[in-house]
């Protein structure tokens, strides 16, 4: 006979062993954070020494687009089997092995002498990135109290601005200001990628309890927190609510790397700014996306008016990407940029985020998320190759940026027709 401490123990106490402190959830939050910080700063050490790279291999602005998509493009397609595999086998462990991939990748891409071979390795790191979304937010969800989700999503996506902006700095100061090769920003952002990536196996838990669920009974806990029943894939694209979302989300994204691919080169060519400012000038729009991401987070957590936040942030959204193209006074184009960083993409994603997660099955909440940025960054794979196609084709990128404008207006369109009444996990 089993003495009671060789017992296995039950699912409910197996989850009340994880139960954690109020200040748990800080500490994902902050490492979250810094997970961003390197997966955006890796995606944009490149934009503005794109010109260094086009001399170097010989190639066009649409194949420099190629390069960009054809990075989305991996990370995007596997997104979906990343969640599942999260769910399944673990988050932390999937994230690790993703970020180390893509650390190597990192480094591998200053080495790399032919075009062909860039474009292959590059493809590979938007495969390790690809672990990143949905585990993440699925391991972060749970661990945020829901009175503080949207806040504490809206710091974590934070992360992406300084990694942005970041990105922007390192590439300029040590190339285009100092001279240094353009491989150089990729040897030194591997090293604490990998890093990071070691420090989410160990570091943090895998589904926790929140604080405050700590006091819900057995029977409750084996209902809502530890959910047997998985839902399809295909099952959640039935969901109007999670298909509208998805769509803004993919309409918000295309605009976004049609800025964070092209602005640094359209600054140069077409804007005349040189040399240290070409970063500078770029990095408004990360910079001002940080308070304007936690200030609508704020109010999102407080009234909870999902459309009425996307009714107001969207439109000022597309008319300052409309103005970037538009305007040629630098001060007003410097105004559009800190108009779109408000009210861009990273102070509409943290409130589209939380609005999935109330539409999605909490069984299956890390392959819905991972469907959502799948959808999302399907505009990443397109609007690179798409703006440099329009630039050599018409000599300006000023359609580019028009088209992701009309993409803004289509996706808030179809987003009103979601409703708050169908929320599937709503309070």
């Amino acid at each position: 006979m089993d003495s009671e401490a060789t017992k296995p123990l039950s699912i409910t106490d197996r989850y009340k062993a994880m139960n954690v402190s109020q200040k748990y959830w800080w500490k994902v939050v902050a490492l979250c954070f810094f997970g961003w910080i390197l997966m955006y700063a890796d995606r944009t050490i490149l934009n503005p020494v794109q010109t260094q790279l086009a001399s170097q291999f010989n190639i066009s602005n649409t194949q420099l687009g190629i390069v960009n998509s054809i990075f989305f493009l991996t990370y995007a397609v596997t997104q979906i089997p990343f969640g599942m595999l999260g769910d399944k086998f673990g988050r932390r462990l999937v994230i690790m092995i993703g970020f180390v991939v893509f650390g190597i990748m990192t480094f591998v891409s200053g080495i790399v002498t032919s075009f062909a071979l860039f474009l292959i390795i590059r493809a590979i790191a938007g495969i390790g990135q690809g672990s990143y979304y949905g585990p993440q937010y699925a391991l972060s969800t749970e661990a945020i109290p829901t009175k503080d989700l949207t806040l504490g999503t809206a710091i974590i996506n934070s992360g992406m601005a300084f990694g942005t902006s970041g990105g922007y700095l390192l590439s300029s100061t040590l190339v285009l200001q100092n001279g240094m090769s353009w491989q150089t920003p990729f040897y030194i952002m591997s090293v604490p990628t990998v890093i990071v990536g070691v420090l989410f196996y160990f570091i943090l838990k895998e589904r926790v309890i929140r604080p405050e669920d700590q006091g819900k009974t057995k029977e409750k806990s084996e209902n809502v927190e530890v959910p047997t029943e998985k839902v399809s894939v295909g099952s959640l694209f039935k969901n109007r609510n999670l298909v509208f979302a998805y769509i803004m989300c993919f309409c918000s994204i295309y605009a976004n790397f049609v800025i964070i691919t092209w602005l640094p080169q359209f600054l140069q060519v077409e804007r005349g700014f040189k040399g240290t400012s070409v970063g500078f000038i770029a990095s408004l729009v990360p910079w001002a996306s940080i308070p304007g991401a936690i200030l609508f987070a704020h109010i999102y957590d407080k009234t909870k008016k999902t459309k009425a936040l996307m009714f107001f942030l969207v439109p000022l959204s597309l008319i300052s990407v409309f103005g970037i193209a538009f305007v040629t006074n630098k001060t007003l184009l410097i105004l559009v940029l800190i108009v779109y960083g408000l009210t861009g993409k990273l102070a509409i994603d943290p409130i589209l985020v939380a609005f999935v997660t109330k539409n999605a099955p909490r069984s299956s909440l890390s392959t819905a998320l991972s469907a959502y940025n799948f959808i999302g960054m399907s505009g990443s794979i397109l609007a690179p190759y798409v703006t440099g196609w329009i630039s050599d084709s018409f000599g300006s990128m000023k359609i580019g940026f028009y088209l992701a404008a009309a993409l803004l207006l289509i996706g808030m369109i179809l987003f009103g027709f979601t409703s708050d009444k169908n929320n599937v996990n709503a309070a």
